[in-house]
């Protein structure tokens, strides 16, 4: 895979990672940020990579085949749009964008290129979320009726439109993803800003899916104590995958017989999920195939939550669109 080369938009909190894995993986070839603090720490940290703050280095550079987007979501889609356009593959955080025709529009314009769009969401690559699936494809579980996602934690940055926006693609996309099911409509979306505002630091929604199974999904930026906890009910047993647990994160409960558990095994698990990610984007982008999180996944997410949020916001929710949420730079 070595010669995929990689330019990363965005070298913040988060695209710090990104860089991180790209260098290991020995791909990455440029790092753009408006911010120059951030392109001093990468000059620290990293030899022989290209720093830049305009992206038009990175559209001119025909030996870079991939971009990674990590900046604030509302940027996405203009930057990811002009990236496709260069004829270059992308990777975007999640989501890949607010706006569920934004979204459309570029996974059809991937798709019209023959690029690879991918989409960050995480947890598709996480051993134990992986280890999850299989389990449920055999039918350890049984049929599938109900499952729930609770992501908890605190954020002191607050930079993007609300939690549901920041946590909740990862929710979605994983109850997807493990259950094999489709999201069909959101029954409820309730949010609450501790600050009294527009910008929701709770979530709650009710969504449903084909073949009757309801999902619930809470994320919250105030919670002091870290709580990810994702339990699926099936009609034999109901599995609980707690991401906090050093181990034993993945636990199957016989419905019928108290105290009749099983600690499942995980392969591999020592393998940082975004390492498996960025590998798999490398992989994408050398032999032309679809993204495991590909557009089609990005989309579906991004139009659930355009639904959850005008159910909880109203006409308020347009509002949003015009916030700048203090992002001006390019950074996460």
């Amino acid at each position: 895979m070595s010669e995929q080369k990689v330019a990363v938009i965005g070298c913040g909190m988060w695209g710090k990672n990104i860089v991180r894995n790209f260098y290991n993986l020995n791909a990455l070839k440029m790092v753009c940020d408006l911010d120059q603090e951030n392109l001093k720490k990468i000059t620290e940290g990293y030899k022989d990579i290209i720093l830049t703050s305009d992206f038009n280095d990175i559209i001119n550079d025909p030996e870079i085949t991939g971009v990674a987007v990590v900046t604030p979501s509302h940027t996405h889609f203009k930057i990811v749009k002009a990236m496709l356009e260069a004829g270059k593959n992308v990777y975007v955080e999640k989501p890949i964008s607010t706006v569920a025709q934004e979204a459309k529009d570029l996974m059809d314009l991937a798709n019209k290129k023959g690029l690879v769009l991918m989409v960050g969401h995480l947890l598709l690559y996480h051993p134990a979320v992986n280890r999850l699936k299989m389990l449920i494809e055999e039918g350890a579980l049984g049929d599938i009726v109900y499952a729930q996602s609770d992501r908890l934690n605190v954020n002191y940055h607050k930079n993007d439109r609300s939690v549901m926006w920041d946590l909740a693609p990862h929710d979605v996309s994983m109850v997807d993803y493990v259950t094999g099911k489709t999201p069909k409509r959101v029954i409820s979306a309730v949010g609450c800003s501790s600050d009294k505002n527009d910008i929701m630091d709770i979530t709650h929604l009710t969504l449903e899916y084909e073949d009757g199974m309801v999902a619930q999904i809470s994320d919250s930026w105030i919670t002091p104590k870290k709580h990810v906890v994702l339990l699926v009910r099936g009609t034999k047993a109901t599995a609980i995958l707690d991401d906090t647990l050093p181990e034993h994160k993945l636990q199957i409960f016989d419905n019928k017989i108290p105290a009749n558990t099983q600690n499942i095994a995980l392969d591999y698990l020592e393998i940082e999920p975004l390492k498996l990610e960025c590998q798999h984007f490398l992989s994408c982008c050398k032999n032309g195939t679809k993204a495991r999180s590909g557009g089609e996944n990005g989309y579906e997410v991004v139009s659930i939550l355009e639904e959850a949020e005008r159910i909880m916001l109203g006409e308020r929710a347009k509002k949003l669109d015009k916030v700048d949420f203090a992002l001006s730079r390019m950074k996460k």
